[in-house]
Parts: structure tokens; sequence; C-alpha cells
């Protein structure tokens, strides 16, 4: 832990201004770390003394005003946190666009290992069924206006795509029709289902962390980013439907694989931007033409058709 005072990088420095201008904790001994594995922005732990919990503090990373509406990522913090799925949150730099929870203690990040045990997936599915069951967001952003707003931020920025854009384009634009004529069923969303956004306790209870993405979204989209970033086979998700809706449905598969596909799209162009603006350490052009490779893989499928009939 670093204490107050003590900062020796740049970034250590300008966290320490931020530190000193929250009201409730200025004059008081504090220390603080960063906290590893985001790759959109810089956390850190904060712990004051005679406090009895520590802080989670997130502050943007470089760019992500463009695409993360910080108004709305609170909204769903405070909302999650309200039914019992998210931690503690204060509101001390709002103004400033920057997060501070209440630190969780006594739960760990899942891996993708975790929800290999039907149990947890379970768990899981109650979990989104909640969430999802909760009032609208202030924000709705459906999965093809997340797209649109990367496709044209790439083509700002020149940044790089594949040889086949035009043609994942007009797939994605094929899928957007299909799903937009069956009628899309927005409920709140949590659209960002990285591992170590679920937190797991002893008793395997999971509680929510990080809502930036969150937004009114289709109900399967959820359900379908989850699958594809846990690599659930076919008959995993066949079971998370039944799970989730209790009952199987030809129907309902059809649309969270038609999801699995655009959640791809989404998060590989996503990457593409942020290759192009971000200061992390990280390889967002490799993630980036892995998810392209993936959602190649649903709309080469003989069964591409089928599915957007299906909807």
């Amino acid at each position: 832990m670093i204490s107050l005072g003590d900062a020796t990088t740049e970034s250590e420095q300008a966290f320490e201004a931020i530190l000193r201008s929250v009201a409730p904790w200025q004059g008081r001994p504090m220390r603080y770390r960063p906290v590893l594995g985001g790759i959109s922005n810089m956390n850190w732990r904060v712990e004051i003394d005679g406090e009895p919990h520590a802080y989670f503090v997130k502050m943007p990373g470089r760019g992500t005003e463009m695409f993360i509406d910080r108004a709305a990522a609170r909204a769903a913090s405070r909302q999650a946190e309200a039914i019992g799925l998210g931690p503690r949150t204060f509101n001390h730099l709002d103004a400033q666009d920057i997060e501070i929870a209440e630190f969780v203690e006594g739960r760990r990040p899942s891996t993708h290992r975790d929800f290999a045990d039907p149990a947890l997936r379970t768990e899981a599915m109650n979990i989104y069924r909640r969430f999802h069951a909760a009032a609208l967001l202030p924000l709705t952003k459906t999965v093809f206006e997340m797209i649109a707003e990367h496709d044209r931020q790439v083509a700002q920025l020149q940044a790089p795509v594949p040889p086949d854009h035009v043609w994942l384009t007009r797939q994605t634009h094929l899928a957007q029709a299909a799903l937009e004529a069956s009628g899309l069923d927005l409920v709140p969303c949590f659209n960002d289902p990285m591992p170590g956004n679920f937190l797991v306790g002893e008793d395997d209870s999971i509680l929510l962390i990080d809502f930036e993405y969150a937004s009114n979204n289709d109900r399967l989209y959820d359900l379908a980013i989850w699958s594809g970033e846990m690599f659930f086979s076919e008959s995993v998700d066949r079971e998370l439907i039944e799970a989730y809706f209790g009952r199987y449905d030809e129907a309902l598969f059809a649309r969270l694989m038609v999801h699995k596909a655009l959640a791809d799209i989404k998060w590989s162009t996503w990457a593409m931007v942020q290759n192009a603006i971000s200061s992390l350490d990280f390889d967002f052009y490799k993630y980036g033409i892995w998810k392209h490779m993936r959602a190649r893989s649903i709309m080469n499928d003989p069964r591409w058709p089928v599915f957007l009939k299906a909807l």
C-alpha cells in the first residue's frame, strides 16, 4: 500500500490529487494501491483511517467517454445496489465521473472454471432474472446502436477493419432486421459479463460489479454475451434457456445464437477503437481479431439463415 503523499509515478500523483479533493476524506491518513485486471480504466483500492471498510475508486480510462455514459452507469450501479445485486456506492466524485464503491471483501472474482458447475450457472441465471426484472434504466442502447457507434468511431479514427468487413456488416444488418421484425424484449441488461465482474461468495452467491455498459437492451443479448464470454457449448446454451425461462424453445435458442454473433461483432469493433485510443497495456488488436473470428463461426454456419428465420 502507498501512503498519501508518497506517490512516485505520474498516475499515482494524479490519483492523490483526486483523493485530496474528496471532502469527507480530507485531512485523514489514507493508503492506496492499484487494482489490476481492468481493460478500460485505472482502478484503485483506498483505505482510510477510521473507516470500517476500504473503497474501490475507478478513474475513467482515456477515450472511454466515446462509448460510456457515466451518468447511466451510476444509475445502473445504484439500481443494482438497491435490489441487492451490487455493492454500496458513494457520490463523492460524481461531478468528475469518478466511481466510488465499497470494496467488496470476502468474495473473489469468478473464473471460467466456476461456471462449469451447473449449480453456479443456475445461480447466475437467477441473478440475471432479478436484474432484468428491475425498473428500466435511463439509457436504452441496443446492441445495434452499440455496433453502429463503434463503426462510426472506427471510421473517424481510421482504425483497422477486417477484410470481410462489408460481409460482416451485411450479416449484422440481416440480424437486426430479423430481430426488430420479431420485436425487441427490452429490459435492464448488464451487457459486460467479464468473469471478474461476477464476485462469488463462500456460499456460491453472486454479486455484480462494473455497470459501465449497462442499458436497456434485448433480454436474450444479456444471456448470449455471457454464454460467449464463458465459452459455453450449445448443449449448455440449451440448459441456460431452460433455467432462465423454465422451458426450452428452439426460437429462443436461435435468438441466443444470433445475439452471440452480434456480441462478438460489437466487442471486436470496440477493440479496434480501444486499440487506437487506449493507453493501457493490453493487446486490443489481438482481442478484436479473435472476436471477429468467432462471430464468423456463427455467421458462416449453415444454420445461420435458419436462425434468422426462426426469430
